[in-house]
């Protein structure tokens, strides 16, 4: 038997009872009484039997694991989440299994095949910053395998999902620089294929309009990752301009950074001359000197959300909602890059 797995058969056959008495037995199942649960409890800890949890599985018609599908494990926004589902699934009972898609709409439908033939019992998922049409996930609706979207959603289909608002997050961002003395403002847009970027820019643009300041085009600056390679490009370009702007909203915390660094290479003082505000709260917005003003996206309370209301829909399947959609609040941390030291 050392070279083997142990089996409920070995058991039954060491014990002298029944396979379907040793499986409940194991199960805590009431028939079966204490003294033989005691006993096969011993056997199996001697024996050093491991519970087939494919077979329990089969049963049960449940495997206890969630699949999640996002872009980027290195960027701290998806480990965050991560993070934040993983604690609450593992409180649940729940195991979970992490794919990448790497920003790539062509390896997120090949993920979302390998997850239609694994058992398993729902999916979270942040689409690809390619993906614009949701059709290879579709199919998991047919096969009753809850879905619950996050950050970056479909629109061309109804799904579970859980968001911040993008539209008034950049809307605080860019009103708190404009109530700091700020008149020509910039902002380093994300790719304005993604839902999320493209409310983020209209957000910039509505708090300007409020304010009656005028909307100028050259000052927006668009990448396609909001790395922070593309960061530095962007605060080059500002330098080029025969006039500064005096504030700028960056869609992410990279490129804020990126723009702090290079403006004060270049004797540019934050914020006397230029404020800054950015989008995430990753842990260099509080490293960056000056510490960086920026938006808090709730990222582990998202990943949170996320697993307490799949879970909620694999465990009530009498309760399913097709089409549920939850906004997280976000606020507003004020750092030295928009504020002044009392120094």
């Amino acid at each position: 038997m050392k070279n083997r797995r142990i089996t409920l058969k070995d058991l039954a056959k060491d014990l002298n009872l029944s396979a379907s008495t040793i499986s409940r037995a194991l199960d805590n199942h009431p028939a079966i009484s204490d003294a033989t649960k005691k006993k096969v409890q011993r056997k199996a800890e001697e024996l050093g039997f491991i519970p087939n949890s494919i077979a329990s599985s089969f049963r049960t018609k449940k495997t206890k694991s969630i699949g999640i599908i996002v872009p980027r494990i290195d960027i701290h926004f998806h480990s965050l989440v991560i993070s934040g589902i993983e604690d609450f699934a593992y409180k649940n009972g729940y195991n979970v299994t992490i794919f990448q898609s790497k920003d790539s709409l062509k390896r997120e439908k090949e993920i979302a095949k390998i997850l239609q033939n694994r058992m398993v019992d729902g999916i979270i998922i942040c689409l690809s910053i390619e993906t614009e049409k949701c059709d290879h996930f579709k199919k998991f609706d047919k096969l009753g395998v809850p879905m619950v979207f996050y950050d970056r959603v479909p629109t061309d289909f109804d799904a579970n999902k859980i968001v911040i608002n993008d539209f008034e997050s950049a809307f605080t961002a860019t009103e708190h620089l404009i109530k700091k003395g700020c008149k020509r403002i910039g902002h380093i847009a994300g790719s304005q294929k993604t839902d999320i970027f493209k409310a983020r820019l209209e957000g910039f643009k509505a708090a300007l309009q409020k304010y009656k300041l005028p909307i100028n085009q050259d000052l927006i600056l668009y990448t396609k990752h909001l790395g922070y390679e593309e960061g530095v490009i962007c605060a080059k370009k500002y330098l080029e301009f025969s006039e500064l702007p005096d504030g700028v909203f960056c869609a992410n915390d990279y490129t804020a950074v990126s723009v702090i660094q290079i403006f004060r290479k270049h004797g540019i003082r934050i914020p006397q001359d230029v404020a800054i505000v950015g989008f995430s709260n990753y842990p260099i917005s509080k490293i960056i000197e000056p510490n960086l003003t920026t938006i808090n996206d709730c990222a582990f309370q998202m990943g949170e959300s996320s697993a307490k209301l799949l879970i909620r829909h694999i465990e009530d399947k009498d309760e399913f909602i097709n089409s549920e959609s939850i906004t997280l609040r976000t606020n507003l941390i004020v750092r030295e890059s928009t504020q002044l030291s009392d120094a």
